[in-house]
């Protein structure tokens, strides 16, 4: 009897342990749930190249998108979502359609650019050659991007990536790089943050007190050095920066539950050479800079 009631007090105690994690496991469970936010995602990726006259021995422009969609959202109207993330990668023309159709379409619309700015320098090219035959001292092989018989190549690439998917903030980032014609490409950084409980695109002045501006300036000031490894602004441009002491925050950024992160492109405030700078300030050093509730400063408070 003895030897049956311990049996007894043991699985109970078994059960009651079993039940314990359980339970643990269910909290954690939904405290992930609650903290990442309920969105699916799909992608669109497609490559095209043209040739003009459809001969593949000319010129041709090459056309590739990469672009990353919601599908599914548990936190705002899909159709919303949807169409933010057409509008800021692909354009307000775009924006209406469906996310492969919007694809499409902006893929189409680049080869009839390209198809319509080789046909304008064709145009031009024959009109400098007939000024060249009535004119002296004026050479049509001097023209810019002249060619003999054909227009140039031109190239882009353009996709959107997930940075920040946490507590009802969605950041992303749109990166694109072309040529047309020149010996390296050009890249640009676009960067978006979306409050998935207003359905609005985050502004600085969503999170930052009034008159943020100058003790932010510094703030980015200090993170280039400390990045770059510079001692000195001046140290700092002969790296290839320049007009750093006249930094701005400049709306490009996004957000983590670590700090902010502006990008500056190319040709803002350092040279073409260079990667675009991308600006880290942990929420630790501009806590004060925060407005009170803000998401910002709710992310901050994030263990």
């Amino acid at each position: 009897m003895e030897v049956y009631h311990r049996m007894s007090v043991f699985l109970l105690f078994i059960l009651a342990l079993l039940f314990f994690i359980s339970c643990n496991q269910q909290q954690g469970e939904r405290s992930m749930f609650r903290a990442e936010n309920n969105i699916e995602f799909d992608t669109v990726s497609l490559v095209a190249r043209h040739h003009l006259d459809g001969d593949t021995a000319n010129p041709y422009c090459n056309i590739g998108v990469n672009f990353v969609y919601p599908v599914s959202s548990g936190r705002m109207s899909l159709d919303m979502l949807q169409q933010f993330f057409i509008r800021n990668t692909l354009g307000t023309p775009y924006d209406t359609l469906s996310p492969s159709g919007a694809v499409q379409a902006y893929m189409h619309n680049y080869i009839e650019n390209y198809t319509a700015d080789a046909r304008t320098y064709r145009e031009s090219a024959e009109e400098i050659r007939e000024l060249n035959n009535f004119i002296s001292g004026i050479d049509a092989s001097d023209s810019e991007h002249y060619t003999e018989d054909f227009f140039y190549s031109y190239y882009e690439s353009l996709s959107d990536s997930i940075v920040y998917n946490y507590h009802g903030i969605l950041s992303f980032q749109v990166k694109q790089s072309n040529n047309k014609g020149g010996a390296a490409s050009y890249d640009s950084y676009r960067n978006y943050v979306l409050n998935l409980n207003t359905g609005r695109q985050v502004t600085e002045n969503d999170i930052f007190n009034a008159g943020y501006d100058t003790a932010l300036q510094r703030l980015i000031i200090a993170s280039l050095l400390e990045q770059a490894n510079a001692g000195s602004i001046e140290e700092l441009e002969d790296l290839g920066f320049f007009g750093v002491q006249e930094i701005v925050p400049n709306q490009n950024f996004l957000l983590n539950d670590k700090g902010i992160i502006y990008t500056y492109n190319k040709g803002e405030y350092s040279a073409y050479q260079l990667d675009a700078p991308q600006v880290f300030i942990p929420y630790e050093m501009m806590f004060s800079l925060l407005r009170e509730n803000s998401i910002a400063a709710k992310l901050a408070n994030v263990k």
